[in-house]
């Protein structure tokens, strides 16, 4: 797997998407570093671009990739590989490229202009949002014969978790809102990776009122200890579970 991996990550490296990519981060991260003189609201401004673009590309570049890369996938299976080293190869070459070209772009200016607690949270939540859209997206790739189908889909995908989902929340708590929501909004952020990422990094920065009337909520519980295996149990959820139905997935598929 190893060997393979290495190959994966040496032809991924060459591609301009990434390079952009991990530039992109570094101009943002650096450019908004230079314009707020707090250093806190840069971190938020970073959080909110965070949310959007890393699931965004981890999802789609995964498709993409798989799809691009096809021919390889095809030749491996003939040869005496077992399917589920392939498909963990791909899934480690690509998810690993994609960390390391987030944690360039944004990481070096962290370091330069703001490394504590909060903005590891924040790297931290980068991460763990690359892995859970990356493994989610090589589940669309390997379900989807179509090219075109499977990009189209992560990209539904991208966008039902990023904008989709909190309207829909907003939209439920407001018919709620004579009932005690407090437990269902709790429920209901474990079922958004990305609503978890914008929790567990605004806890750190003590802004919990910017999340409305149930911030107090998700402090007194996201922000005990209880609370903190909870949510990273969701999220290690989040990556595994659809990897393994990729798995499964790719080890049926007729080639």
């Amino acid at each position: 797997m190893l060997r393979i991996s290495k190959h994966i990550i040496s032809d991924i490296i060459r591609n301009k998407i990434i390079a952009a990519y991990t530039i992109f981060l570094f101009a943002v991260t650096l450019g908004l570093f230079q314009i707020e003189d707090d250093a806190g609201k840069a971190v938020l401004s970073l959080l909110n671009i965070i949310l959007i673009v890393v699931p965004l590309i981890s999802l789609v570049f995964s498709a993409i990739h798989y799809y691009n890369y096809l021919e390889f996938v095809e030749l491996m299976v003939s040869q005496p590989v077992s399917r589920t080293v392939i498909i963990m190869s791909q899934f480690t070459g690509t998810t690993f490229t994609l960390i390391c070209a987030f944690l360039i772009g944004t990481g070096i200016p962290i370091c330069f202009y703001q490394f504590d607690e909060t903005t590891m949270s924040l790297l931290f939540s980068g991460v763990v949002l690359t892995i859970i859209f990356s493994s989610i997206g090589h589940l669309v790739s390997v379900t989807s014969r179509d090219k075109a189908r499977g990009i189209g889909v992560a990209l539904m995908i991208w966008f039902y978790f990023s904008l989709i989902y909190d309207g829909l929340i907003l939209l439920l708590l407001f018919a709620l809102s004579d009932y005690p929501v407090e437990k269902f909004t709790l429920v209901m952020s474990s079922l958004n990776p990305v609503d978890l990422a914008r929790i567990f990094v605004m806890l750190k920065m003590d802004v919990s009122a910017l999340m409305g009337y149930t911030g107090a909520t998700y402090k007194d519980f996201f922000g005990s200890g209880t609370g903190t295996l909870f949510s990273g149990s969701v999220l290690v959820l989040w990556a595994v579970v659809p990897l393994l139905f990729a798995i499964n997935a790719f080890r049926k598929k007729d080639f």
